[in-house]
């Protein structure tokens, strides 16, 4: 079994990447001479999936021009979030809403993704189906961190993520879900943590570890980092 298709975050402010955020939306600033969004949707291709879906918000017009000039071999749809943003939650509730698949790959492209993650991602995938889970976050190691001011989110033991005093993993940001894990929300602005908080408390939040090194847009002195490294 595979995953044919993939959710790309695309709404939020930036606001932690002002004032280039100001008048361009995030996915779309460059490093080494390419957009973060392109960065994260060739690695997505790699991963041979079929469709990809992205939501809008803020400068969404810039998004959608953007993709007027590229000719991605893969299906692309643009989901606009509406009137209000939705958060992380209910921006993939709303776009699985237009897709007939039941699992997929969630990506947020401020982590700077490259064709090296494309192996864990399979291992990932494989692990997910071979024990039938609903669930599974992508997780590194703080140690693995270029920005070394960030702290963890989770602690990891037999794959099943915990939140213990140590913290000592940080949230990649791929993770695969099921659709059933909506069912029973409504499109409204919620994060993703409040699925995860649930599963957190029955211990049926799933992670799988990355020893790639993880190169995260934080702030703008770390964007800053990036370009000159």
């Amino acid at each position: 079994m595979k995953i044919n298709t993939a959710l790309i975050l695309c709404a939020g402010f930036g606001k932690r990447l002002n004032p280039l955020t100001l008048k361009k939306p995030k996915p779309l600033l460059q490093i080494k001479n390419q957009t973060i969004l392109e960065d994260c949707i060739d690695t997505i291709i790699e991963l041979r999936v079929e469709n990809i879906f992205l939501n809008t918000f803020y400068l969404s017009k810039q998004i959608t021009d953007f993709f007027k000039d590229k000719n991605f071999p893969v299906k692309i749809n643009i989901i606009e979030d509406g009137k209000d943003i939705l958060d992380t939650g209910g921006g993939v509730l709303n776009m699985i809403s237009h897709s007939d698949s039941k699992d997929f790959f969630v990506f947020n492209p401020d982590t700077i993704w490259n064709k090296n993650y494309v192996g864990e991602i399979n291992d990932m995938q494989k692990y997910y189906f071979q024990n039938n889970l609903n669930n599974i976050l992508l997780l590194v190691n703080k140690e693995l961190s270029f920005d070394n001011d960030l702290k963890g989110d989770f602690d990891l033991e037999d794959n099943i993520i915990k939140k213990n005093f140590k913290k000592n993993f940080i949230y990649t940001g791929c993770q695969i879900l099921n659709k059933n894990l909506f069912n029973e929300y409504e499109v409204e602005n919620f994060s993703i943590t409040k699925i995860w908080n649930k599963l957190l408390m029955k211990k049926q939040l799933n992670g799988f570890e990355s020893n790639n090194k993880f190169y995260h847009l934080t702030n703008l002195e770390i964007f800053k980092k990036l370009k000159d490294s």
